[in-house]
């Protein structure tokens, strides 16, 4: 078969996929988060498996006892988070207020000259402000809610998400091998290379990062809890799940962080100090020893590629696409690396030349 009809026949099958992501989208969530699970937990099993126990029991294993931490904690943090998050939505606008006053105080006329107004105009402009900010972040919840947070969606993701990544987890390396018995048997080889390579890639930085965020999260709840944040342990907690994707955690956390000092404190400097502390210790900590040790470079995700690949894809496919962005900045990543050596090594990129032959390097991005 021609390398023009391959072609064909594999963007056909692209593009195939593609259109049914999107047509499937509304669905997709709980199966998705599944295979998730399913795809991380397989080393563990397999090692249950090398001590003697059957993948059916290794696999009922898992499940009873991940099962056992989830109810655990729903009823140590969940009532706490729920009652922190009630709380933080009632004094919402008393911070928003807070921060008004602020600005007025401090800004002086130098909030004037940004915003182009003079004299009492500025109050009303950081109102209007204000105001236009506190109503996108209403739409931005009503929409979430209206897309993310249905009562049927939320009972599929719970009921089903466990249940598929059980039947995923029991039959994955039997799933792998029908998969591999239909390769092309002439790039099978190939394929199967590349195929390690994504793997590799994806698994390292998804379970570095998945540690990355625990620590970090138990870093800040803990450390803000104990320096008397009120909010401090769900600030902390949401802080570390968005740390998935790099800095982004931490820059928010910061920012609500502070903001939620210095309206619980005021001009104690002191306490809001030890806030800004518990962010700096959490950075340290990442920066120095859980990236560079868990994740490092041997994973080849930048961080920039990480974030526009999840936010390009949960604009596209909600949160689905959000689940589905890291496998594909993996094998867009290992395919881009092995694209760049096959054009080294083409005629396209030596010339006619003999002289033009160039020692191959390092393309890792």
């Amino acid at each position: 078969m021609s390398i023009q009809r391959q072609t064909i026949i594999w963007a056909v099958v692209i593009a195939t996929f593609i259109l049914l992501l999107w047509l499937l989208k509304g669905i997709l969530l709980p199966f998705v988060a599944g295979m998730a699970i399913a795809y991380f937990l397989d080393p563990l099993a397999d090692r249950l498996e090398s001590y003697g126990l059957s993948r059916l029991a290794a696999t009922a294993t898992i499940t009873v006892f991940f099962l056992l931490i989830a109810v655990v904690l729903m009823i140590v943090l969940v009532p706490v988070l729920y009652n922190q998050s009630i709380a933080l939505v009632e004094i919402f606008p008393s911070l928003m207020q807070r921060g008004q006053e602020w600005l007025l105080t401090v800004g002086d006329g130098v909030i004037g000259r940004l915003l182009g107004v003079e004299g009492q105009d500025v109050e009303q402009a950081i109102k209007q402000s204000l105001g236009g900010s506190l109503d996108w972040l209403v739409n931005l919840l009503t929409s979430v809610g209206s897309q993310g947070l249905q009562i049927v969606g939320l009972i599929s993701l719970i009921v089903v998400t466990p249940v598929v990544a059980f039947y995923l987890l029991l039959d994955w390396d039997r799933m792998v091998e029908r998969v591999d018995t239909l390769l092309p048997r002439d790039h099978a080889e190939t394929i199967r290379r590349l195929s390690r390579e994504i793997n590799e890639v994806l698994a390292g930085f998804i379970r570095g990062q998945v540690i990355v965020c625990l620590v970090l999260g138990t870093i800040y709840a803990v450390g803000l809890t104990l320096v008397g944040l009120k909010f401090g342990l769900i600030v902390g907690i949401v802080a570390g799940i968005i740390s998935f994707i790099p800095y982004l955690g931490t820059i928010l956390g910061f920012i609500v962080g502070i903001a939620l000092a210095l309206f619980q404190f005021g001009t104690d400097f002191v306490q809001v100090g030890l806030v800004i502390g518990v962010f700096a210790i959490g950075q340290f900590i990442e920066g120095n020893f859980l990236s560079p040790k868990l994740v490092g470079d041997r994973v080849k995700l930048h961080p920039v590629w990480v974030m526009f690949a999840i936010f390009a894809f949960a604009a596209l496919f909600g949160f689905v696409g959000a689940l589905l962005a890291l496998p594909v900045a993996a094998a867009l990543g290992v395919l881009a690396r092995f694209a760049t050596g096959q054009y080294r090594k083409s005629q396209l990129y030596l010339g006619s030349s003999p002289g033009n032959i160039i020692p191959p390097r390092d393309t890792d991005s």
